[in-house]
Formats: C-alpha cells, structure tokens, sequence
C-alpha cells in the first residue's frame, strides 16, 4: 500500500491533521471561524448536566448503533438474541455485526421531515433512531439475507440486488416522508456487497460482514484487539465502497479516500500534504462493533485512539455553545457542501475540541480516561447534549448547518 495511503488510513493522522487546523485557527489564520475557548467550561458543564441525568450512576456505555435500537425503551437486542438462541458465539458475533455494518452504512442525515412508524405499536421514529430501528427490523425480517433459511444475517447476494425502491419501502420513505440520500444509501450497500464478494478470503464465499469477526479475532483465538487496528482493519477492506470523488494520484490503485477532504491548513508532506482524514462513518461503526466483539468475550483496547465523530451533533454542540464561532453572520442561511473548507474546518476543530471537552468532563466527574474514554463521552456525553442545546435553539432541533449529503458522510 502507497505510504501516502496508509498514513490517511491512520486514526493518529486525523488527530494530527485537525491540530494543524485549529492551532491555525486559535492563531487568526482562518477565514471562516474564530474560537472562544472560555465557552469550553459552560459546554462542558452543559455536557456534565446531560450525562448525569441520563446516566446517574455514571455508568455509561458506548457510544453505538446498538443505542439507537434501544429507542422508545424498547430492549430490541433481547429480541435477537432470542432469535439468535442455539447458535455458537462467534455465530451470532457474525450476525451482530452483520447488522451493525449495514446499519452504520445507512446511518447519514434522516432530514428534519422523515418519520419511521414501528409496527405493532404504531411507535413514531425520527432521525438517527428511526434509521436504526427500520434497518433493525429489515435485519430480521431478512431483508439483506440471499438465505431463506438464514434471515438473521447480511450477505453480498442480497446487497447486490437491492434497489431504491426497496429500500424506500425499507424506510417508508415518500415524498410525503423524504428521506435524504436515499439513492447515496442503496449505492453504498450495493457496493458493500461488491467489496464482500471480492474478498472470499476474508468475508467467505457468501460475503458476509460478520467475517470481521474472524478476521480480527483469528477465528477466536485473539482475545484482545485494539480500536486502531479495527479501523484500519475497516478502511483497508472497506475503502472501495465509498464514492470516488476524492482520489491520491500516487495510490496505484486508484482507492477511494472516502471521508477525507482537502484543506490548505491541514499540513503534513509529500503525497498526503493537504489533506484531511475523518472516516466519520469508520469510526462510528468501530464503536458500534465494541459491544457486538464484547458480548464474544473479545476486549477492546487503545479505545481512545480513535476520535470523536464531527458530524451534525458533536460539532453542533460547540457551534451552538459559541466555542466555535463563524465569521460570517449569516453562515445559517447558507448551503454547503461535505467539501467546502468551511465544512472541513468546522470538523477539524469539532475533532480536537471534543478531546478537551472529555478531558474538562472527566474532572468534573471524577473519573480517568480509563473509566469514561471517549467512546463514553460521546454517549453520555456530547451528541445528547449538542441535540439538547439544538431544540433549544431551533425549531425541531434542525442542526446549525445545512448541508448537502449524498448519504455517505454524515
């Protein structure tokens, strides 16, 4: 693999990137925002107040998919492991996975109108939780299994054929309920299921996702594997699902960079200089497969090597508690694009200045960066609290920023 490749496939270069970035910005080097860092303390203590009431024992988990299944107080994973009951452990780690990787893929932006009805019960779902309680309940009615006999999985068979309309009907998704990116959203499954197919040896000759499982864990035999390795793990076999529009000349191949973007204070040399990696969607699904690798009896370490998530909520959050403060009054008015420098900066900075904002959290709270790693900080935590202070501030609790989304960024 090209070094420049590798090096933007490296959880320790979005950090490093983002500090380029917002230590140019702290300077007066940005043309699109300024920081007032004294707003850090009323963020985190906003922070601190929603953590504690959703959590009083401070006994939170992770920040991940299998959240949004619990929507409505509904405990659906006990559903599918009854479901699941009689297989062996690493058979229903694979089918754990295979539902958390394609309903990470289908988890960008739901828009402010999209609704999601649950049946029985007629229970309404809306943004992140409605998206995963619909892909949920597609998982097991065997919607992306090619296997009759076997619903409860995702295999590259079923995603290859899948179309809009399926999955529109997947979503309940109309013109009277639009969904964004929803043609985005088919495309990237379909082409997860091309990735899995052409990788026998890693995800079997049905293509399932779940072979991650055996992949990380040497069919079981490793019983510790690190968060930084799972990413790159993901970004290594993974890359080819993403939209070619950001490509290194110098990769050979011609691999997708998917969610990395160009920005003229990124820094860093040679083939890689310029630009910044997030793999916002990467990382969500790493901290969606801690529990799925948990509950197998494998333990995560390094947690903290990844970083927070710049998307809508997080970023939301220091947009609206004035620790990052637009140039442009009238930046709200506008429509950007994932690629704009404006939308880039604004992540970078969300990236760093969520690391500080758990740092201030975890002394308020009296716990250590082993107790409350960022992946719980981001549950307690941060996305809560930046969707908190956006009811508060807008009609719907829309986000800041609107954004133009094809479905496989945010």
């Amino acid at each position: 693999m090209p070094e420049a490749l590798a090096l933007l496939r490296c959880a320790a270069t979005i950090r490093e990137r983002c500090a380029n970035i917002t230590r140019a910005v702290e300077a007066g080097g940005s043309a699109h925002f300024t920081l007032a860092l004294d707003a850090l303390d009323s963020v985190a203590g906003r922070v601190e107040a929603v953590t504690r009431a959703r959590h009083p024992s401070l006994d939170v988990p992770y920040h991940s998919r299998w959240r949004h299944f619990e929507a409505g107080g509904v405990n659906r994973k006990a559903r599918l492991d009854a479901l699941l009951a009689g297989r062996t452990q690493a058979a229903q780690a694979r089918s754990r996975i295979d539902l958390s990787v394609v309903s990470v893929l289908l988890d960008a932006g739901a828009g402010v109108q999209w609704r999601y009805v649950e049946m029985p019960g007629g229970a309404s779902h809306a943004r992140s939780e409605g998206l995963g309680v619909a892909s949920f309940q597609a998982f097991v009615a065997g919607c992306f299994s090619s296997d009759p006999g076997d619903p409860y999985r995702v295999d590259a068979a079923a995603l290859k054929r899948l179309d809009a309309a399926q999955l529109a009907a997947v979503f309940q998704a109309s013109e009277a309920n639009p969904l964004p990116g929803l043609q985005g959203r088919t495309t990237l499954l379909r082409r997860l299921g091309e990735v899995l197919q052409a990788q026998p040896l890693v995800f079997g000759g049905d293509g399932r996702p779940g072979g991650l499982f055996d992949n990380l864990t040497q069919h079981g035999r490793n019983h510790r594997v690190s968060a930084s390795r799972m990413l790159g793990f993901l970004l290594d076999h993974f890359s080819a699902i993403w939209p070619a529009r950001n490509l290194l000349p110098e990769a050979g191949r011609g691999e997708p960079l998917g969610d990395c973007w160009r920005h003229r204070l990124a820094g860093g040399s040679g083939a890689s200089a310029g630009w910044v990696p997030f793999h916002k969607l990467s990382q969500w699904l790493c901290y969606s497969l801690l529990e799925p690798l948990a509950w197998a009896g494998v333990t995560l370490t390094e947690l903290d090597a990844l970083t927070g998530l710049p998307e809508y909520r997080n970023g939301g959050l220091l947009l609206d508690g004035g620790v990052i403060v637009p140039r442009d009054p009238g930046f709200a008015q506008q429509r950007y694009s994932v690629g704009d420098e404006f939308i880039v900066e604004w992540r970078a900075l969300t990236v760093s200045l969520l690391d500080e904002v758990a740092s201030r959290l975890r002394s308020r709270l009296g716990r250590s960066s082993q107790d409350l790693p960022l992946a719980r900080v981001l549950e307690g935590g941060t996305w809560a609290a930046g969707r908190e202070i956006a009811r508060e501030l807008r009609a719907e609790g829309s986000p800041p920023l609107q954004i133009d989304s094809d479905g496989t960024v945010f």
